[in-house]
């Protein structure tokens, strides 16, 4: 199980270091239509995501900045000298035939792990911009996602050979670099809890049910009006909540919020960072998060668990 947890707002920020790769290049356009090159596609996302990233402290590295080709084993052997923590590389899909397809998608290796976490909160920050999402798939045969030594990332921003995805492409470039940019820094405001941390964890998990003594959140019925938690950094004693999604826009947050009060989860709604983060449970013991974290995975949602 991979847990995270949420820095706290008096820890010392880490440096991040990502590589930025953008697809294809030089002899190699990568999909091409009506005099459209995914290349060119691929490198001016890439530079925006990237600018956006070092304006907010991140050590960026880029595979390519100009129109040169290099193999996806020189990608993945830049990406592993270079030491960085995480690998995004940018393209653009392509269907058989014209607009036969359309919408966003992210490929990793495998679902697991702050990869997955990261992946999920693009497509879902993209398919707010009117992408239509197609979701997270596993691609373990890329090389850009096997040969990498750190979490690795694929996104297909759109399908280059569909005029509406093109139209959001190119009308809205800036905003998909914000989106995909927050979305890394909303997933990069997690650190992993310690190997000690989880085995004492999963012993405490071991215990049959959540007690309600150590949950401190509100009845789980149905509301009317979303309930928003006040800022955990305000009180001094660190409790364990179960997050499952994380959006910028409020109605979307809010859809999610309303399906788990329904199926009678303790939810309520974070404000922070510009972000709408979906939150349920606060426990003073971690396993008992755990074990919360659990009955909603059973249920169908992506979980990491924060303080």
């Amino acid at each position: 199980m991979h847990i995270l947890i949420k820095k706290q707002s008096g820890d010392t920020k880490l440096a991040y270091k990502i590589v930025l790769d953008a697809g294809h290049g030089g002899t190699d356009p990568g999909a091409v239509y009506n005099g459209r090159n995914e290349k060119d596609d691929n490198l001016a996302l890439a530079q925006a995501v990237g600018k956006i990233l070092e304006d907010n402290g991140v050590d960026v590295v880029y595979t390519r900045t100009e129109d040169v080709y290099q193999t996806p084993f020189e990608k993945a052997r830049i990406a592993n000298q270079s030491g960085a923590d995480y690998f995004i590389s940018f393209h653009r899909n392509s269907s058989p035939e014209d607009n036969q397809y359309q919408g966003v998608e992210v490929l990793v290796y495998d679902k697991s792990g702050i990869k997955y976490e990261m992946a999920q909160n693009i497509v879902g920050a993209l398919g707010e911009l009117g992408f239509r999402e197609i979701g997270v798939k596993e691609r373990p045969g890329l090389v850009v996602l096997r040969r990498t030594r750190m979490p690795a990332l694929l996104i297909e921003t759109g399908f280059l050979n569909n005029e509406q995805d093109n139209t959001l492409y190119d009308e809205k470039l800036e905003e998909i670099a914000r989106a995909i940019a927050d979305a890394v820094l909303g997933t990069l405001d997690l650190e992993t809890v310690t190997e000690a941390d989880r085995r004492a964890a999963e012993t405490e998990a071991a215990r049959p049910s959540v007690s309600t003594a150590d949950t401190v959140t509100a009845s789980a019925s149905p509301h009317p009006t979303p309930p928003e938690q006040e800022n955990p950094s305000d009180t001094p004693e660190t409790f364990y909540r179960v997050q499952t999604g994380l959006f910028r826009i409020r109605q979307n947050a809010d859809r999610m919020l309303y399906d788990l009060l329904d199926q009678g989860y303790p939810a309520f709604l974070l404000a922070e960072d510009g972000f709408f983060k979906v939150q349920v449970g606060a426990y003073r013991q971690l396993g008992n998060a755990i074990l919360m974290e659990r009955r909603l995975r059973r249920d169908g949602y992506s979980t990491l668990i924060t303080t």
